[in-house]
């Protein structure tokens, strides 16, 4: 009788932690972007977060998903490719918006310029929307022609996290140029290295497929060489050149 009574209760609870444990991969990865964008509304201005880190996200999960369609995984991950692409976009609108009301003078961009020199860097939202449509009508065109190649499908997928996992290495070589994280949040890393963490796990308990967990625990390694230069760079600070900018990195979960 007690053995039943253990099971009718611990089976609800692991079904709850499963929820949960799938609720935060869903939506875990887009919460670090929730305070940027209300700061960003707030000052209308949005120098301190770079657009380039909505491209690579938006093509790692684009990926991703098409990655799903040649090998299946667990919904969840799914689902926060969806929810990752919409903020992205969310967040290039913001961005845009405030960015050509700063710069009334500025020469209007747009992507029909074909202009690679100013890539991503266009005056209109429906720039941007145009450019991820054409990735992803290409990309998606190319996976069904080759959607029966074992190969494709293992690249495809270990290219879509391969490029998300390499979001921290621009702020790990601007650490290592400047010999400093000045303008570095250590609160935000630290949100990172936690939620790297908990995502690689969740892969490795799900079964994940194989590219997922090992750019998991790059990503985790990424965050904790950062982590150590943040250590290294306070106990041994390197003293400032006069008039030298540091520009602020970001990164997603």
């Amino acid at each position: 009788m007690e053995a039943e009574g253990l099971d009718w209760l611990l089976g609800p609870l692991h079904q709850l932690v499963s929820w949960g444990a799938a609720a935060a991969m869903v939506f875990g990865g887009v919460v670090p972007y929730v305070p940027q964008y209300r700061d960003i509304r707030r000052t209308q201005n949005a120098d301190g977060f770079s657009t380039y880190v909505c491209l690579v996200l938006l093509v790692a999960n684009i990926l991703r998903i098409l990655f799903w369609f040649g090998r299946r995984f667990e919904s969840p991950l799914l689902w926060q490719s969806a929810i990752m692409i919409l903020t992205m976009l969310l967040m290039l609108k913001l961005c845009t918006q405030v960015r050509v009301a700063n710069e009334l003078n500025a020469r209007r961009r747009s992507f029909a310029d074909f202009d690679p020199h100013h890539f991503w860097q266009w005056s209109s939202f429906s720039d941007y929307v145009q450019c991820v449509l054409a990735f992803t009508g290409v990309a998606g065109y190319v996976t069904y022609l080759s959607i029966d190649s074992a190969l494709f499908v293992e690249t495809l997928g270990f290219l879509a996290v391969l490029t998300e996992a390499m979001l921290g290495v621009p702020q790990l070589y601007r650490n290592h140029r400047h010999r400093s994280t000045e303008g570095m949040s250590i609160k935000m890393v630290l949100m990172w290295a936690s939620g790297d963490a908990f995502k690689t796990a969740y892969f490795l308990l799900k079964g994940a497929p194989l590219q997922f967990s090992v750019c998991g625990l790059l990503q985790v390694l990424v965050d904790l060489a950062i982590l150590g230069q943040a250590y290294a760079f306070a106990c041994h600070p390197q003293k400032p050149a006069p008039h030298a900018g540091h520009p602020t990195g970001t990164k997603a979960l």
